[in-house]
């Protein structure tokens, strides 16, 4: 259990798409919450509904990523699926994560998610984790790939799968607890 107050006063950004994997937006953001944190849902447009890949889980947009700017926020969680993969494809999406790397900010990617920081162009020397069908492209990209369920490198917090959510969330927290306001 992690004591509710831990990460009080804290500003986490999760990045959403359609089809993100369910599990991997739902249970990073439950677990922040229910650390204290204040996260906010950063998709293409505001006060817009997007839907997991699965149909468990619709989450609504509170800011859309061309307002949102990554001095506002302590770090960035970027989950996986079919999302990232149109994620990409947003130049807003790509920038805050670029601003999140580059201000050394927690930087959490699971599944799929690594193709935004593929994007971005920030992996090269970093090592980390994926989605399997994904390694390539992070190899390409200049990252040193591992199967993995956690891979902290620096700033950097990657995962593979639904399964490593617990330990990805606690990951998250743990990285989180350890900035400075």
């Amino acid at each position: 259990m992690v004591e509710p107050a831990l990460l009080s006063g804290k500003r986490i950004a999760i990045l959403v798409e359609d089809g993100f994997e369910d599990h991997e937006l739902t249970g990073p953001l439950d677990a922040l919450r229910s650390a204290g944190a204040n996260v906010a849902i950063v998709g293409p447009s505001a006060r817009t509904e997007y839907r997991g890949k699965r149909g468990q889980a619709a989450v609504t947009s509170d800011l859309a990523a061309g307002s949102a700017r990554m001095q506002d926020f302590d770090a960035l969680v970027v989950p996986g699926g079919h999302a990232p993969d149109k994620m990409r494809m947003r130049h807003a999406m790509v920038d805050l994560v670029r601003d999140a790397m580059n201000a050394q900010k927690p930087v959490a990617a699971i599944c799929h998610g690594p193709q935004v920081l593929i994007s971005a162009d920030v992996l090269r020397g970093r090592t980390l984790t994926c989605w399997p069908s994904i390694a390539v492209d992070v190899k390409n990209a200049g990252g040193l790939y591992v199967d993995q369920p956690v891979v902290e490198d620096g700033n950097l917090i990657t995962s593979r799968k639904p399964d490593d959510v617990p330990m990805f969330s606690a990951a998250i927290i743990k990285a989180l607890s350890k900035v400075h306001a």
